[in-house]
């Protein structure tokens, strides 16, 4: 009997040993790996450098890293409305020259349509400064001499193409321009009745140069705008500037509390009707055209980067403590926080630069030549080497893995 009773008692320790391993097992394999998130196959980092002519193209995907030479160091990055070119502007050198990511868009695929390389399209005018690109057109506002610059994606790749000037008879000033779907231009214009180099005004006219409507609304000066095709809003200050294609102009109030503060910087969203407003002396706010309101986002005086997502749908702020905040801007709630880098004195000579994808967040850092890939889903980064003094950054390509 004695046999049997311990036979019982080790084939019960030994089932409840194998169920307890088996449980531990079942518990092991329900834990799976967290997912590697990386970047759209076709999406691209472009740098300039501050003290040489270095450019770099980074393919965050494959960490891999590219470079290029520009014609003057320090250049001002932008991307084109359809998303495949940059553009490369040198104010202090009156030039202006293009750069073809190599991909072209298909909707739902992307096919590689030769290699990354400058493009043929080059403009040489006086101190080109602001610049816009929409409906196939890139277009920079010469401070030199009130003039227009207007190139065609199209002609990117064509041998001996420039950029032609549009003479609205302007002043010479710190101007902007704006597209209207319409293919007229809402731009500025000086009458110098404000000391200094700022426009008081805004009219529109057509790709001729002819004004199609005159200025309706004088302010005490203006300067940063956006446009979504159907408005085209400016900072001013006096109020939100906002003009439509037909004419139409108004103002809207700021904030009772801004005092003398106003957005010097305008941002477009994804949608319709409504931008973002910048100043560092108060923060980023949501204009409503439509509603003639404005809410705030972060009011905050320490925001040393304030960009809208390359998809248009987030807001990125980066403080010079070296926290970063990701907004969504239909809800405005806050979907990230976290603090990437060091804090950034604020009368650092070169500060770092933002640039925002639908997936990472990219923050150069001058002082050790490196680029910081900064996961938005886990907030994890890394770091990629670029050139030496990282001075400018856009992104270039498509939020696309999908080949043909």
């Amino acid at each position: 009997m004695k046999n049997k009773y311990y036979k019982f008692l080790f084939l019960t320790a030994f089932a409840l040993f194998s169920a307890s391993c088996s449980n531990d097992d079942d518990n092991n394999n329900t834990e799976e790996p967290a997912e590697v998130v990386t970047e759209h196959k076709y999406l691209r980092i472009l740098l300039s450098d501050e003290k040489t002519t270095e450019l770099t193209l980074v393919d965050p995907a494959e960490a891999k890293t590219s470079s290029f030479t520009a014609k003057f160091a320090k250049s001002a990055l932008y991307t084109t409305g359809s998303g495949r070119y940059a553009g490369i502007v040198h104010r202090d050198n009156n030039t202006v020259e293009t750069f073809d990511s190599g991909f072209e868009t298909h909707g739902d695929h992307i096919d590689v349509d030769g290699n990354p390389q400058f493009g043929f399209l080059t403009g040489q005018s006086l101190k080109p400064t602001h610049f816009k690109s929409k409906l196939g057109e890139i277009l920079t506002f010469n401070d030199g001499d009130g003039t227009l610059s207007v190139g065609k994606e199209a002609d990117v790749n064509k041998s001996g193409s420039v950029f032609k000037t549009i003479n609205a008879g302007l002043l010479a000033h710190h101007g902007a321009m704006a597209q209207f779907s319409n293919g007229t231009y809402a731009i500025t214009e000086k009458d110098n009745s404000v000391t200094g180099t700022l426009p008081e005004k805004v009219k529109i006219i057509n790709n001729t140069g002819a004004t199609l409507f005159a200025a309706k609304i004088a302010t005490k000066g203006i300067h940063g705008n956006a446009s979504d095709g159907t408005y085209a809003v400016f900072g001013s200050v006096d109020g939100v500037l906002v003009v439509e294609s037909n004419g139409n102009q108004k103002l809207i109030t700021l904030p009772s509390d801004f005092g003398t503060a106003w957005f010097g910087s305008i941002l477009e969203t994804a949608d319709n009707g409504k931008f973002v407003g910048f100043t560092a002396a108060k923060g980023a706010y949501l204009i409503d055209v439509v509603n003639s309101t404005i809410k705030p986002i972060l009011q905050n005086t320490t925001i040393m980067q304030c960009k809208v997502s390359y998809n248009h749908k987030k807001l990125g702020l980066l403080l010079h403590s070296g926290e970063f905040k990701l907004f969504n801007l239909t809800s405005l709630a806050v979907e990230k926080e976290t603090k990437p880098i060091s804090e950034t004195a604020t009368d650092a000579t070169l500060k770092p630069q933002l640039a925002i994808s639908e997936r990472f967040a990219y923050i150069t850092s001058p002082n050790t030549g490196e680029l910081i890939q900064l996961d938005l889903s886990s907030a994890v980064s890394k770091k990629i080497k670029v050139s030496n003094t990282p001075y400018m950054i856009t992104i270039i390509g498509y939020e696309n893995s999908e080949s043909h």
